[in-house]
């Protein structure tokens, strides 16, 4: 795991657990074949660091969707 990715992925969003739920989603997704938002560094670049990049970067967003509310239209937020 990048420690640089990690930090500049807590500036973005600084409340831990929902970083961590939102970086577990968008891992799982990039297993499953999902394509990533960026390209990555190596071929062989981990998932993690690829999720933890994005979040870096800008290119993932989360947001808590309460009950009876709709999502963001935007494509590249997940949704807790």
């Amino acid at each position: 795991m990048n420690t640089q990715y990690l930090e500049n992925a807590k500036d973005r969003i600084p409340n831990i657990p929902l970083l961590i739920n939102v970086i577990a989603r968008r891992v799982r997704q990039l297993n499953r074949g999902q394509r990533p938002l960026l390209k990555p560094d190596t071929p062989q670049t981990p998932n993690l660091d690829i999720a933890l990049r994005e979040i870096a970067e800008g290119k993932l967003t989360a947001e808590i969707a309460f009950k009876g509310e709709t999502a963001s239209q935007n494509g590249n937020v997940i949704t807790l």
